[in-house]
């Protein structure tokens, strides 16, 4: 199983540079600053293994979301019979943007070794990439960072040590609970 989510970031460069660390004054920088563009982050998370991944990409579109699952079937979990892909209804996030980018040959390869998995809308906090991505924006992305470069080898930085920790999700949300929140949207009972 693996949790995949998104999340923009801003490249931003400091016009002046900021006061040093000083015994019980944090470093100090001015408001002002330069903005380099943004970069979009793939991440997926694989709870259980404690394991994840970032992709860096220019935007967020079709296309971007197709390589993402190919380079997951083909690069991360290549011997991997199924894949289950726990993900947000975002409108990119769909077989026909594989289909469109790869043709329907290729895409239904890539998608016989994937099964996705939506949240509920409204929900998407039930994906445990969420989770994932606050830690990675707290522990790696608080500051300013002015180029892609720098991005990236923090990134770098951050997953290998998230990695060589094994630092697993503690998810304390359980089928009960899940019947309670969501009752009026799906019944515990069926009628047929």
């Amino acid at each position: 199983m693996v949790c995949f989510d998104e999340k923009s970031v801003q490249l931003l460069a400091h016009l002046t540079v900021p006061l040093p660390l000083k015994p019980g004054q944090p470093v100090r920088q001015d408001y002002e600053y330069k903005r380099n563009g943004t970069r979009n982050l793939f991440l997926f998370v694989e709870p259980k293994a404690g394991a994840r991944q970032v992709l860096v990409t220019n935007r967020r579109t079709k296309r971007d979301f197709a390589f993402a699952m190919r380079y997951l079937v083909d690069v991360m979990y290549p011997d991997a019979e199924c894949i289950d892909v726990v993900l947000d209804n975002l409108n990119t996030h769909h077989y026909h943007s594989l289909v469109e980018f790869f043709g329907k040959q290729e895409a239904d390869r890539i998608m016989r070794r994937l099964e996705f998995h939506y949240t509920p809308e409204h929900a998407s906090w039930l994906n445990m990439a969420e989770i994932e991505l606050s830690i990675l924006s707290k522990q790696c992305l608080s500051r300013r960072l002015p180029h892609e470069w720098t991005l990236i080898t923090e990134l770098v930085a951050w997953e290998a040590a998230r990695n060589a920790k094994n630092a697993k999700i503690r998810w304390n949300f359980t089928v009960d609970d899940a019947r309670n929140v969501f009752k009026e949207h799906y019944p515990t009972s069926l009628t047929c």
